[in-house]
């Protein structure tokens, strides 16, 4: 079940039967006029991938939740997973994990939906899911062209590291990355 918030928004985990509607919520989140930077993925790429895909993703295995902010009348109005990084690996970019910390991705909340808060009720679900799975810190990766999302990030508590990353070889294309200690 899900958490009913503020303007009758319910915030809960995906269920691994929704596995359609975590397709069409990721292919619209990549028609988004921003989501170039915000996304590491093409719409084309996303909407290529078989059924077996989403399924998966729908299922989130062990270390890995996906939550929505359902609003009341159904429509799927926006969506954060986060993944746990295990202290002692790598993480995706091959840099070592020195402590277990979350690592929040996938955030979009439809345009109709923004600027009333809901994307703090995501993020809060998100990072309270982390404390439980003994995360000593949440981080978050924002593209520095990107001051709407670093704006959401900062009020939600998020701070900057001064880690700076480059997701391509166009050194242009810098991330920030932003986190939350315990």
């Amino acid at each position: 079940m899900g958490v009913e918030r503020g303007q009758g928004y319910v915030v809960r985990a995906v269920r691994e039967e929704e596995w359609g509607d975590v397709k069409r919520l990721r292919l619209d989140a990549l028609r988004d006029p921003v989501a170039h930077l915000a996304f590491l993925e093409t719409y084309e790429d996303a909407a290529a991938k078989p059924d077996a895909f989403w399924q998966e993703r729908a299922a989130q295995g062990r270390g890995v939740r996906q939550f929505i902010a359902e609003a009341p009348g159904g429509e799927w109005a926006g969506s954060v997973t986060v993944l746990v990084e295990e202290a002692g690996g790598t993480d995706w970019a091959g840099n070592a994990v020195e402590r277990q910390q979350g690592h929040v991705v996938g955030v979009f909340v439809r345009p109709e939906h923004r600027g009333n808060g809901l994307i703090q009720e995501l993020l809060d679900a998100g990072v309270a899911w982390a404390w439980e799975q003994e995360a000593e810190r949440v981080r978050l990766f924002v593209h520095a062209d990107n001051p709407r999302a670093q704006g959401a990030y900062l009020r939600a508590g998020f701070e900057p590291t001064g880690l700076v990353v480059s997701f391509s070889k166009n050194e242009d294309e810098r991330e920030l990355e932003f986190a939350l200690d315990r």
